[in-house]
């Protein structure tokens, strides 16, 4: 009696399993392709924003190191560096993000 009712149970998990999986294939291009739309439409303000934020980092930075080369310090070489290499990465990750998507 317990073996029948388990192969009823495994038969019936079976075909709830296999129905669930037929209902999420319908359709699934038409969702890709919409949300493909959808964030192509935000990669532009997104890379502006990008570099808009590049911009008020690379304007901390120039008056950091002004700053610190007024001021006489020794550590010029590596403040240039940090400040110069955050706002060249902001402007390459703007372009990558372009890219990626195809704008």
């Amino acid at each position: 009696m317990k073996q029948q009712h388990f192969k009823k149970l495994f038969s019936a998990s079976l075909i709830a399993i296999f129905s669930v999986n037929l209902l999420y294939g319908q359709g699934g291009t038409v969702g890709i392709n919409a949300a493909t739309s959808s964030l192509k439409g935000y990669v532009d303000p997104i890379s502006t924003l990008i570099l808009a934020i590049g911009a008020v980092v690379g304007l901390i930075g120039g008056i950091r190191v002004y700053i610190k080369w007024n001021s006489g310090d020794q550590d010029i070489n590596k403040e240039l560096m940090s400040w110069g290499g955050s706002c060249l990465f902001l402007v390459l990750v703007s372009v990558v993000i372009k890219a990626f998507f195809g704008v």
